[in-house]
């Protein structure tokens, strides 16, 4: 029953109304078309040719605004706000634990600016990020005491 009616509406409905659209030939000839007021419109017989147009043209600009917006810039997040950008972000916490135990060497230095391409290990990505952004940021050393 519904369907019957959308049916119809497509069908019938849809091309007697854009059989009575008063659309112009070419667009100089959009100027042509009559521009009435609302008392003027209640004398003639029928709608003003613009008024009749406006509900086709609403429809193409939805349209045309539909097939346009997936190229539209989507809208900015907040990125200067984010402190990791690239690091594990299919995780929702990240973290890294390493034994003091482990630790080799006399010295160990860690990125805190997550820039790093070796993380967790620094590679001096924040120098590049503090002349970027004006930040402080530096990594976390990690020494051992000399017996």
């Amino acid at each position: 029953m519904v369907l019957d009616s959308v049916v119809r509406n497509v069908k019938v409905q849809l091309p007697a109304y854009l059989k009575r659209l008063p659309v112009p030939e070419s667009i100089t000839r959009f100027a042509r078309l009559t521009v009435t007021t609302v008392a003027e419109s209640m004398w003639k017989k029928g709608n003003p040719e613009w008024l009749r147009l406006l509900p086709f043209l609403g429809v193409l600009a939805l349209l045309g605004y539909l097939a346009v917006r997936p190229f539209l810039p989507k809208e900015k997040q907040q990125k200067d706000s984010l402190i990791n950008l690239k690091i594990q972000k299919e995780n929702p916490k990240v973290v890294n634990e390493i034994n003091i135990e482990d630790l080799c060497l006399t010295k160990a230095v860690y990125c805190r600016c997550w820039r790093s391409k070796m993380f967790p290990v620094c590679d001096w990505s924040h120098n590049k990020h503090n002349e970027l952004t004006g930040d402080n940021v530096g990594p976390l050393i990690l020494k051992k005491k000399e017996v």
